[in-house]
């Protein structure tokens, strides 16, 4: 770790100590004494836990309207029970705001059967038919397609040479604008997650509490399909099984998602693109980290990258990512 990340790592340690005593937790806190627990250290937000509290350092350069609109959106009572809610505590290091949030149970990495996927299904149709009117504003742009841009953008430097880079971009290349983040979205305006995958899920009260999604740094108005499109995604590379595919898109139907259509009617029209984008997000992030640690692609990071083969050498007029 670089010396400015430790101190970052420490200082941080110092606001959740303080966030979690201000959340009244101070009498029954068992964490004090000791380091606070690290658990993200990424580029894009920094992570620790201090009890019952977990602090977050987002991003430099985050806008701060758009960070406190966010924050305000996840306290809000329409989203009770969908958007873990912050607590009350407010704080900056340097260039990056520090929001705080009570700790939740994640999903067990170790447990692939007991995944939430249709837990995870409810949770995105809720928030995608939240009335826009009821909510602070104005919503900021969900952050799906930046997100898929910048990590194209961090392959192109990290890695321009790699076997596998050229099909990354012919896929890339091949997305409309808007998937890029060039352009708005075509559909509907609706309240998005901006970056679902199980990782954005805790139970709060940890362990027997509900599941809640977590993380708005990507929140905003969107296509809601974006934040179906890495499962959807999974499935179409033989990484997610029909069976869960199928319940996870029959709950989000079922629970009066918007963003398949009818809920007797094909998917893939709707899903296509988003799916397609994320794909090649998730194949230059693999290709970019594989590189900065000096290895090969290991099997999952090479299905996302022959996934891109595949839709780089489809014609036009067979570009989806139905499965055969």
């Amino acid at each position: 770790m670089e010396q400015s990340n430790r101190a970052l790592v420490g200082a941080l340690s110092d606001v959740a100590r303080e966030a979690a005593h201000a959340a009244g937790a101070r009498a029954a806190c068992r964490a004090c004494g000791r380091d606070g627990e690290v658990l993200a250290e990424r580029p894009d937000g920094i992570v620790v836990r201090h009890g019952r509290v977990v602090v977050k350092a987002h991003a430099p350069g985050t806008d701060p309207d758009d960070h406190r609109t966010r924050i305000a959106v996840a306290s809000h009572p329409r989203v009770a029970g969908i958007l873990l809610p912050p607590v009350p505590y407010a704080a900056a290091l340097g260039e990056r705001p520090v929001s705080a949030w009570p700790y939740g149970s994640p999903v067990d990495p170790e447990d692939p059967d007991g995944a939430p996927w249709e837990e995870a299904a409810v949770l995105l149709a809720r928030l995608h038919t939240v009335p826009l009117d009821a909510l602070p504003g104005p919503l900021p742009v969900m952050r799906g397609p930046a997100k898929a841009a910048s990590a194209v953008a961090r392959m192109r430097a990290a890695a321009p040479a790699h076997p596998a880079a050229r099909s990354v971009l012919d896929a890339w290349d091949r997305l409309p604008a808007w998937a890029r983040g060039e352009a708005p979205a075509p559909r509907g305006a609706r309240l998005c997650h901006g970056d679902l995958h199980l990782g954005q899920l805790v139970r709060h009260p940890a362990h027997d509490g509900p599941w809640q999604l977590i993380d708005v740094d990507d929140l905003g108005l969107g296509d809601p399909a974006w934040d179906l499109a890495r499962p959807a995604a999974w499935y179409a590379a033989g990484m997610l099984s029909p069976d869960i595919w199928s319940r996870f898109l029959t709950a989000y139907r079922r629970s009066g998602g918007p963003a398949t259509g009818s809920s007797g009617g094909d998917p893939w029209p709707q899903l296509d693109v988003p799916a397609r984008a994320l794909t090649v997000q998730t194949a230059a992030l693999a290709i970019a980290r594989s590189t900065a640690e000096g290895r090969d692609l290991d099997e999952v990071e090479r299905m996302m990258t022959d996934a891109c083969a595949r839709i780089a050498s489809l014609p036009p007029e067979l570009e989806d990512m139905i499965p055969s």
